[in-house]
Order: structure tokens, then sequence, then C-alpha cells
């Protein structure tokens, strides 16, 4: 239903104007051929037996490593920084209550007047005022259905409904939702052992409808390694929404608007950073949502306590004031995940990796290989 030169890119408070003179990003400089049975359908048995494509950007060279190997290609001093967001079981599956027919719906958030904003799709178009059946999740669970009535929908064509229970969504959705996997993993549909799966061991902070990939590979194990080797660990939060996978659909990939993510960093985070930046450390950003955390604070000064939502659309040309490492999964073809990788390390380079990742048939998107960016 959903699915990943100068400083142009801004906050969402500064949109390109339409009438300035920007370098044209054509979108199909973003777009690869990966044959389909190179997208993983299931994660490994060991999250951190991933394989990993070392890309290094001054010699424009790459290496094949694995994930758990990780502690030994960082150095001492290093500051790895993970994203502890928590993937809420957003999907949901229904019947209209006046046809019977298949609804199916991705919640997004709560607005302030208790209504749910949803991606929704069903046959035909219901009108304000239809009601949707959402059975619980487990069909060991004998509870009546959740009802979702339409009310309205927004601009961008999401809909707004009211539940009929009165309770947290995250209580709800713990009930009747199913784990949002995205549509190229089994059409979505997900299996009970996805609920651990497709979320990451450090999870903390209930909010992202999609996992942040890259740290699905962290294990208990790389963690402790890691701090072995005198590298420390740090944490943001970014709650990963529709501004991370909705699709870029104009042909120009510069004039893409990223949807508004709400994110945070911490005070003892910053204090880490600080005081890996005055230690000659660098700056390991675990996933393109730690990136733009990063970088959204850092376009304004150095990094410092922060929170609030992010549109920081990071494409080339870009400079990046916070982060010198990056780790990230294989991402979709015209996505700006993809551009925002390819502002990191260089399209050219990107292209020639991704060829490469093909050709060595590493495994792709959520529950493929990985990524290192050095």
């Amino acid at each position: 239903m959903v699915e990943e030169l100068q400083i142009i890119s801004q906050a969402a408070a500064h949109p390109p104007n339409s009438g300035s003179a920007e370098a044209v990003l054509p979108l199909e400089w973003f777009d690869y051929y990966l044959p389909p049975e190179l997208i993983a359908q299931e994660p490994l048995p060991e999250r951190d037996q991933a394989r990993l494509l070392v890309v290094n950007r001054q010699s424009g060279t790459w290496e094949h490593r694995y994930v758990y190997e990780l502690p030994d290609i960082l150095r001492p001093g290093d500051l790895v920084v993970l994203n502890n967001t928590k993937v809420i079981p957003a999907r949901l599956y229904g019947v209209r209550a006046s046809t019977g027919g298949r609804w199916e719906g991705l919640f997004l958030r709560r607005c302030s007047d208790g209504r749910w904003e949803l991606l929704a799709q069903t046959r035909g178009k219901p009108q304000p005022g239809e009601q949707f059946l959402i059975p619980p999740s487990s069909a060991q669970d004998k509870r009546d259905p959740l009802i979702l009535t339409l009310e309205d929908r927004t601009q961008e064509g999401h809909w707004l409904c009211r539940p009929n229970l009165d309770a947290p969504p995250e209580e709800l959705l713990a009930i009747y939702g199913h784990v949002p996997l995205p549509p190229y993993i089994r059409q979505g549909r997900d299996r009970p052992e996805d609920r651990e799966r497709y979320q990451t061991i450090y999870a903390q902070q209930p909010g992202s409808v999609a996992a942040p990939t890259a740290g699905l590979h962290f294990t208990p194990r790389l963690l402790q390694r890691l701090q072995e080797r005198d590298i420390a660990i740090a944490y943001v939060t970014l709650h990963v929404g529709i501004g991370t996978f909705q699709p870029i659909t104009v042909t120009d990939a510069s004039r893409h608007q990223m949807h508004g993510e709400w994110c945070q960093i911490s005070e003892a985070t910053a204090g880490q950073i600080t005081q890996c930046r005055q230690g000659g450390g660098r700056i390991v950003a675990v996933g393109t949502t730690t990136v733009r955390t990063l970088e959204t604070v850092a376009q304004t000064g150095p990094i410092r306590p922060w929170c609030g939502e992010t549109h920081l659309y990071i494409r080339p040309p870009f400079t990046f004031r916070a982060v010198d490492v990056l780790m990230t999964n294989f991402h979709l073809p015209r996505s700006s995940l993809l551009v925002l990788v390819s502002a990191f390390a260089g399209l050219d380079l990107i292209k020639r990796a991704y060829q490469e990742a093909v050709r060595q048939r590493y495994r792709f998107y959520s529950y493929g290989d990985a990524m290192l960016i050095i």
C-alpha cells in the first residue's frame, strides 16, 4: 500500500521556492535494477550475521565483511548513535460494516481531537459516517471488533477516523494491530515472530510505523563488543512515519517535500557527541533516521538537546555537519533514503556499490544486509 553541488535542503519552515534556480536532480539518476529474488523475505536467524559492504568514500573502493565485525572496523573513541524508536503494530485489517468488503489501514498518528489519521484503502470511495470493523489480530482473542468511523479526509487524502473505544492508540493497536511490514515482504502480511524481529533490541520509545532497519542487525553481544573496544553508544529518537517511506513522485528529486517526523536528542546524547568530537572520534550514525535527526540540529550549530518535528530532506548537494560514518541497509530505487545515501557517499560511488551488491547476491531492503560508508 505504501512504501524506501551546495546546501539546498532546509527544514520544513523553509520549503524550496518553485521559482528559484535550483539544480535539477532527475529522479531516474536514483534508479537501479534489482532481481526480485534478492529482496529478503525473512530475517537471518542471527541478526549480526548479515553481510556488510564497507564502502570507502576517499578511495572509492569497498570490501565485503559481516556486521559482527563492526567493532574491528570502527576505531576506539568513535561514537555509535542508534535510533531507539519502537515500532507499533500500526497495520489494521478489517471490513466495511455496510458491505463486508475488505478494508486495510495504516495508523499514522492520533490527532489532538482524538481522531486517528490513517492511510487506508478499500473498494469504492466511502463517505463520512461509514464504519469499519477491525477484529483482534489474534484469532484466539474473542473481543468485539474495534469500530472506526470515517469523519473526514486530509488534503493529502489521509483518512480521519474516530475509534469507538476510549483508550490510548498504543493499547488498542496492541490488541487489533499487526506488524507494519512493507509490501515487498510477504505482501505486507506479518507472522507472530515479526513482532520481535521487525524491532531493534534497544527499542524504547513507541511511535514508529516502520522499523529503523539498520538497527535490526544489532545484538547484545555486538553492543558489548563495541563498548569493550572503547566505542561508545548513544541514542536519539525519530519516530518513523510517512516522511521516511513516502515515495518520490516528482521527476525532479530536488522538489520532493518531506512530511514531518518527530525526533529528539537528549542532553546526555548531546554531551556524548561533544565529548567524542573533542576526543577526535567519529560520529557513526546507524540508519538514515539517525542521520536526519542529527543533521536537523547540526544545520543551525553544534549538536544540542532538541525536540520537535523535522522535515529535513537530505539530497545532493548537502554539507554534513554531524555525521562522519553511516551504517545503512540497501534502499528502494527512487526513494528519499537512496537520495540521502547518495548525498553522503556520492551518486557514482553508490551506484557502483549497489551494482557490486547485486553481483555478490546481497540481501536487500528491511530484512536484508547492510552497508557501512566510511
